[in-house]
């Protein structure tokens, strides 16, 4: 008996800004690749984005983190509902959904969470990965970083918190569907050694 899941298999992928998560997922996908796998990354954020610029709530990403939080909710449930319905045309029973978002945002109100109950209700992930580095890196990135506005972060100990913080929101969010948590260490410099990492885990998916 099998439990309730997606018939694809589901990866989320979690990181605080300027981590380094797309470099390691880009890594990820020529390595699937290369193996045979089929993966499909789509980003959390691409899919609220583009809801809320159609009913013209923003006009960068950078604002949807400061909506009120129920027009946020909303945005979050009715992205995770696109994603499974676009996966479900593209992928089969040994395929992965990777999911590129953030397991915790900082808002004006407070922490909110990236992965809540409405959302893993409709992802139903396999696996949530954690991608870390270290804080001093990640708020340095951040500062080089001239295209989003991160000041509100708060440089090293802003991120010191924030990635602590985003550890524990991950693992509350794997309880409902028992999802593993894995957690990825992105060392400067080396990308690939945190997408293979990732990507040996997928093996323990397989059927």
């Amino acid at each position: 008996m099998e439990a309730d899941r997606n018939p694809f298999k589901v990866v989320v992928v979690t990181g605080v800004p300027g981590v380094g998560k797309t470099t390691v997922l880009e890594h990820l996908a020529r390595m699937a690749q290369q193996r045979g796998l089929k993966l499909k990354v789509v980003n959390f954020g691409d899919y609220m984005l583009e809801t809320a610029l159609k009913e013209g709530i923003v006009r960068s990403r950078d604002e949807l983190r400061r909506l009120p939080l129920r027009r946020q909710l909303a945005l979050q449930t009715l992205a995770a509902s696109r994603m499974v319905e676009d996966a479900s045309r593209e992928l089969g029973e040994r395929d992965f959904l990777v999911v590129d978002t953030h397991a915790l945002v900082k808002t004006p109100s407070g922490y909110l969470p990236g992965l809540p109950f409405n959302v893993i209700e409709k992802l139903k992930p396999d696996m949530i990965v954690v991608v870390e580095a270290e804080p001093e890196v990640v708020a340095e990135r951040q500062a080089r970083d001239r295209g989003r506005f991160r000041a509100d972060i708060g440089g090293v100990e802003g991120v010191r918190e924030l990635m602590e913080q985003a550890r524990v929101a991950a693992i509350a969010s794997a309880v409902r569907y028992a999802s593993t948590v894995l957690i990825v260490n992105n060392r400067e410099g080396a990308p690939e050694e945190a997408a293979l990492r990732i990507l040996e885990a997928l093996g323990g998916l397989q059927p």
